[in-house]
């Protein structure tokens, strides 16, 4: 689901809209046929009984309920997780029930790095951290896919943010002033 652009505000647009890395969704997914497999080997061999129907929907009840905390539920987060960069703005969403939500003016952002394991280098993910000049300080962003990318664009968008607001990154008029 892509942010809703009545979030927006005039003359802004979305350059780029994220979620966090797939590979978040790995372990999640792998558990899926895990738990079903286990699950349906344990309702196989529960012994014949008065007690075989009830010992099997608490086989299934744990099943379900194991796949819905350790599956559906990461899902879930990462499906709600917004990495957004716009013309204007990063801003920061998350939350499946509640949502927290932190937005940092383009025209307020000192640096921006990231950092990747090997591993993360190969995904093509990593982590983008945002100074910017306000109380909170930092935006450290974790999982973000193409971070590389992401950093280039961040700064591409601050220079234009600041340039169209007539900040030292103006170039000069033909007359020489800035």
């Amino acid at each position: 689901m892509p942010f809703p652009h009545r979030l927006l505000g005039e003359d802004e647009e979305v350059v780029l809209d994220l979620h966090p890395h797939w590979k978040q969704l790995l372990v999640p997914v792998a558990l899926i046929p895990i738990v079903i497999g286990i699950a349906t080997y344990v309702w196989a061999v529960l012994p014949s009984g008065s007690a075989q129907t009830a010992l099997r929907w608490a086989v299934v009840a744990i099943a379900v309920l194991l796949l819905l905390r350790f599956s559906l539920w990461p899902f879930l987060k990462w499906q709600t997780t917004h990495y957004v960069l716009t013309t204007r703005r990063v801003i920061i969403r998350q939350g499946v029930f509640g949502r927290s939500g932190r937005d940092v003016p383009l025209t307020r952002v000192n640096d921006v790095s990231f950092q990747h394991s090997l591993l993360e280098r190969m995904l093509r993910c990593g982590t983008l951290t945002i100074e910017s000049a306000g109380e909170h300080g930092q935006v450290v962003l974790p999982e973000v896919p193409k971070v590389e990318l992401v950093q280039r664009e961040v700064y591409r968008c601050v220079e234009a943010e600041v340039r169209r607001q007539g900040g030292p990154w103006r170039e000069p008029t033909a007359d020489g002033s800035s």
